[in-house]
């Protein structure tokens, strides 16, 4: 496996995400990565770049620097590649999940996608207005109408991701807004429910791996840690309380999707460690979770 931190908050409503790479590895990532048993490699960051507001592009802000990050992001998951490495892509905010997917588009077989996130992020700048990216990545990565080009247009294919390899896991209805809704109807987005991971994680889990290894022959997890309800452990950007999945169930799921064989890379995102410091030693239980669920990946 190679780390590979993207220390940014560009697509984010705030800053704060930007020092989720560095908190995770202070909290002791590699070590925990090691002492469970897997080879890792810490490739470093991508430059960093701190939330800030751009009334120049008030409905797509820091549009420019989300994209530098993607393609600094692509360019290190092609090192990984290179190296005969899974990439594990630490942030950061959602958007640079769009540089992950990006690292694999020239490959001739490019991976699928499961997209375990309580909220779809289908979102376009001319359905929202707050102007984050943050929750319009996969929009982008699906080219829906409204995407801007700087994004959807990253690769050299348009969408960058198939619809019918994307799956939405964990995904909350109730925190879908209207239009993501019609987009998951009009494109026939294969999803998996919040409360069907929450009854059974490692058995949905298995689902999804089958059912996106139906249309590609690898494929690669998102985990954005707003699956993981505030209340319980507050690691994410987004305070949303007494909703969606436990710690251990998120923790759970994660590590039965990275089971797969195929696995082509993680991503992990919307850590933000100023919240997390609420509770005292909450980083390192994640830190030390997250290398126990990634250790059940088998060797490629």
């Amino acid at each position: 496996m190679a780390v590979i931190g993207a220390p940014t908050s560009a697509g984010a409503f705030a800053a704060g995400q930007e020092d989720g790479p560095a908190a995770l590895r202070d909290a002791g990532l590699l070590t925990a990565l090691a002492e469970a048993g897997v080879d890792a490699v810490d490739l470093g960051d991508v430059p960093r770049f701190t939330w800030r507001p751009d009334p120049g592009s008030p409905r797509a802000m820091n549009v420019a620097a989300v994209r530098r990050a993607a393609e600094a992001v692509a360019t290190r998951v092609r090192a990984a590649r290179a190296a005969d490495r899974v990439p594990l892509v630490i942030g950061g905010d959602c958007t640079i999940e769009l540089g992950t997917v990006l690292g694999f588009a020239h490959e001739d077989d490019p991976p699928g996608l499961v997209y375990f996130d309580p909220h779809p992020d289908l979102n376009t700048p001319e359905t929202v207005t707050d102007g984050a990216l943050d929750w319009m990545g996969v929009a982008h990565l699906l080219d829906v109408p409204g995407s801007v080009d700087e994004l959807a247009g990253l690769g050299r294919r348009r969408p960058l991701l198939d619809p019918q390899t994307l799956l939405l896991f964990g995904a909350s209805d109730d925190r879908a807004r209207r239009g993501e809704r019609a987009t998951i109807e009009r494109l026939d987005l294969d999803v998996i429910s919040e409360a069907a991971v929450k009854a059974d994680p490692e058995a949905r889990a298995a689902d999804a791996v089958a059912r996106v290894t139906e249309h590609a022959q690898t494929y690669l997890v998102h985990f954005d840690v707003d699956a993981v309800d505030f209340a319980d452990a507050p690691l994410s950007e987004n305070t949303d309380r007494n909703v969606g999945l436990s710690l251990d169930t998120a923790l759970e799921a994660l590590c039965a999707l990275l089971r797969g064989a195929t696995l082509a890379g993680l991503t992990v995102t919307e850590l933000n460690p100023h919240h997390a410091a609420a509770v005292p030693g909450l980083l390192e239980r994640f830190a030390s979770g997250l290398a126990a669920a990634v250790a059940h990946t088998p060797p490629r």
